[in-house]
């Protein structure tokens, strides 16, 4: 039985041959995904593919439920390793990756869903599925999530009016999936701009300007002081000229109520920064303990630790061949009757993006709460939080004015975002290093 909400129904009952969906997050964008797949294959010798932004992603999201729903009519069992569904009405469902898109071309398709456009190169429609439709007058959906002024944007605009093309967008309230009380607990978390992006499904500019743009000096900058209930959170980036790290603490704000919905509140009190010149890593970690050392007084002190996830592979002016992540840790092994460390660095760094949208949702949420501070004595976090901007129309930062920018705001990231990031369904592996 199919169990679409009205907004869903309206784009499946839309007879236009190529549609655009405009969704905020768990709008529900999957499960129509997977109906639509199951229309338009049913037929002798009819061709649907789901296409997103990597195989592995499209494994990931969709494989094992798109398996639930198409059991019943299976005309055998299912290709695992080319992710292909053969059904007893003759038709076809194949998941497919667009990161090698040249490898997509030669079949002729009957339908097609783009999923998550705005992660897709543009080019893997115009040169190669776009092509594909020809010959059988095949039909595409393109589904996502903005990711501020991009191709997705660019095609959702153009083709406003134009013949054989119908565009939608909706909320993710609008979705009915998620409750009001998540989409405050989301307000809570995400700055404005990223709380309209991600679940208003609103075109934001998220790359132009000032990065850190929710950062006011009288609002987020006053005296903070150490809380020996709390661990301390150090987080690192790794560079040698100069070689930047915070020392903070989060600081768990969570009441009864939240506490009894299963939330969760807490605010970040950065202490102090590390901002050394010329510097290693062991000359770092000597940093840490000299300034931690009023923090010691009573026994052994838990601290977290943050960081860039590229110093497990690599030695920042080390001596010998240790990465910095293995000084870190000998560091803390000679210091084990002082520290008790909790290591939380990633497998892999999050996207830049996300980490300033997790920065920037602490700074100012969406409903006009702060919840990071900073002492006045970070004069180079503040510098950076005022000063950081993005590279002319790109996502990358942009040092070219002052190349001494940016490292220690991207320590701070690191460990906002590990403690405060959103998480994407299907996401990349944020398990912590143990």
């Amino acid at each position: 039985m199919i169990r679409l909400k009205p907004p869903q129904w309206s784009v499946f009952n839309c007879d236009t041959r190529f549609r655009v969906l405009v969704a905020g997050r768990r709008f529900g964008k999957t499960y129509l995904s997977m109906v639509e797949l199951c229309r338009w294959a049913w037929g002798t010798g009819r061709l649907a593919w789901y296409v997103a932004p990597s195989y592995k992603q499209a494994k990931r999201i969709v494989w094992q439920p798109l398996k639930q729903m198409t059991r019943p009519y299976w005309a055998a069992r299912p290709n695992e390793t080319d992710l292909r569904i053969e059904l007893m009405s003759g038709g076809t469902i194949c998941l497919r990756g667009a990161d090698n898109y040249d490898s997509l071309r030669g079949d002729g398709l009957d339908f097609l869903i783009l999923d998550e456009y705005a992660s897709i190169t543009p080019q893997a429609w115009t040169e190669v599925l776009r092509p594909a439709l020809a010959d059988k007058q095949g039909r595409a959906l393109f589904i996502g999530t903005p990711r501020g002024y991009d191709h997705f944007f660019d095609l959702y605009q153009k083709v406003q009016g134009q013949p054989h093309w119908n565009t939608f967008q909706f909320t993710t309230e609008q979705g009915g999936n998620v409750s009001s009380e998540e989409l405050e607990s989301a307000a809570r978390e995400l700055d404005e701009r990223t709380y309209r992006q991600e679940f208003q499904a609103s075109f934001e500019n998220m790359t132009g300007g000032t990065v850190y743009y929710a950062f006011d000096r009288k609002r987020n900058v006053k005296e903070v002081e150490f809380d020996p209930l709390y661990p301390i959170s150090w987080s690192l980036d790794f560079n040698i000229n100069p070689m930047c790290s915070v020392i903070a603490q989060v600081i768990d704000t969570t009441n009864r109520m939240e506490m009894l919905s299963g939330m969760r509140s807490a605010v970040v009190h950065v202490l102090d920064e590390l901002f050394i010149p010329n510097c290693s890593t062991p000359q770092a970690c000597e940093e840490f303990y000299n300034r931690t050392e009023r923090y010691r007084r009573g026994g052994q002190r838990l601290v977290n630790v943050y960081g860039d996830a590229t110093g497990s592979k690599r030695q920042t002016a080390n001596a010998g061949a240790e990465s910095d992540w293995q000084t870190v840790r000998e560091f803390f092994e000679r210091h084990s009757g002082e520290f008790r460390v909790s290591f939380k660095y990633k497998h892999r760094n999050p996207a830049v993006r996300d980490r300033v949208a997790a920065v920037n949702g602490v700074l100012q949420n969406a409903l006009g709460q702060s919840k990071l501070f900073l002492d006045a004595r970070c004069k180079y976090l503040i510098k950076d939080l005022e000063r950081v901007v993005w590279k002319a129309g790109s996502s990358v930062l942009d040092q070219d004015c002052d190349s001494q920018l940016t490292h220690v705001s991207d320590a701070l990231g690191y460990l906002c975002e590990a403690e405060f990031g959103i998480r994407p369904a299907g996401g990349y592996d944020a398990r912590y290093i143990a």
